[in-house]
């Protein structure tokens, strides 16, 4: 379902301002879809929220049983980024 998923988020949330990275996963050994996201500020992020194809494509999960943690945005306390090797 994920992947059928993606066809119809894809186009929208690539477009949002403020979205350097967005990630979806799958987890086997306990059947859990994590979604990771990096936006430049918490407004931003915010934009999920009211993204209705992303409200819609949850309704089926939901009628499969699957439950959403809430919240979905974070404020960010800290960062890393690497440290350069050259």
């Amino acid at each position: 379902m994920t992947i059928e998923d993606e066809k119809v988020l894809r186009p929208g949330i690539e477009t949002m301002l403020g979205l350097p990275a967005f990630y979806i996963g799958a987890v086997e050994t306990t059947s859990s879809l994590p979604n990771v996201s990096l936006w430049v500020d918490l407004d931003a992020a915010k934009q999920l929220d009211r993204f209705q194809p992303m409200l819609d494509a949850g309704k089926p999960y939901v009628a499969k049983g699957a439950t959403f943690e809430r919240p979905i945005n974070y404020t960010t306390l800290w960062q890393l980024q690497p440290v350069s090797k050259i």
